[in-house]
């Protein structure tokens, strides 16, 4: 090994801890977003809906402080409003961000998808393989479609998509903490 080399594993074998901690942190969050996922989508919003909050506030403060320096300033305003507006929804009425999240997700499926059906038939002589294009914008459409017809069952399944990877990226970690704690007598012996 090289002194570069040596030097991390040095880190990650001082660190192993931390790398054990992580995993176990983000496996935690994977199994209880997989038992209460209700909690999590809640949580998520309540995360959302700060930082609109926050930015809302952020830029109307910018455009009352620029208002002097720029006639449109009154657009950044209103962009800020916008923010602060959609953060107390957020805490407000949580289930409403959700479904109007999901529903934006699905519109823009849907209108990606028709743009790449399209843009595919009108290059069909100019490109090659435009079969990959029409079928990739198949599936986007099919996946708004399915977000639009079933919001309730959609939410849940990308919470368990993001607890399945979590659980997975937390597992590597717990791994890699236990191999990193051995680094030492590596580094030690070379």
């Amino acid at each position: 090994m090289n002194r570069v080399e040596n030097r991390l594993a040095a880190i990650l074998h001082r660190g192993w801890w931390l790398l054990l901690l992580r995993g176990l942190v983000a496996i935690a969050f994977g199994v209880l977003t997989w038992f209460q996922p209700g909690i999590s989508a809640a949580a998520l919003v309540l995360l959302f809906g700060a930082y609109a909050f926050a930015d809302g506030v952020l830029s109307a403060w910018t455009a009352i402080a620029g208002r002097a320096d720029h006639q449109y300033w009154w657009l950044l305003l209103l962009r800020g409003l916008l923010g602060i507006g959609v953060g107390i929804l957020a805490f407000v009425e949580p289930g409403v961000v959700v479904l109007a999240l999901l529903v934006y997700m699905a519109i823009w499926a849907i209108a990606t998808g028709l743009i790449e059906i399209v843009t595919a038939i009108r290059l069909r002589s100019e490109i090659e393989g435009e079969w990959l294009l029409i079928f990739s914008g198949v599936v986007s459409v099919l996946f708004g479609v399915v977000l639009l017809a079933r919001p309730g069952q959609s939410v849940l399944a990308l919470l368990w998509l993001i607890a399945t990877f979590a659980v997975v990226f937390g597992v590597v970690l717990v791994i890699l903490a236990f191999k990193a704690r051995g680094f030492a007598r590596r580094v030690a012996a070379a």
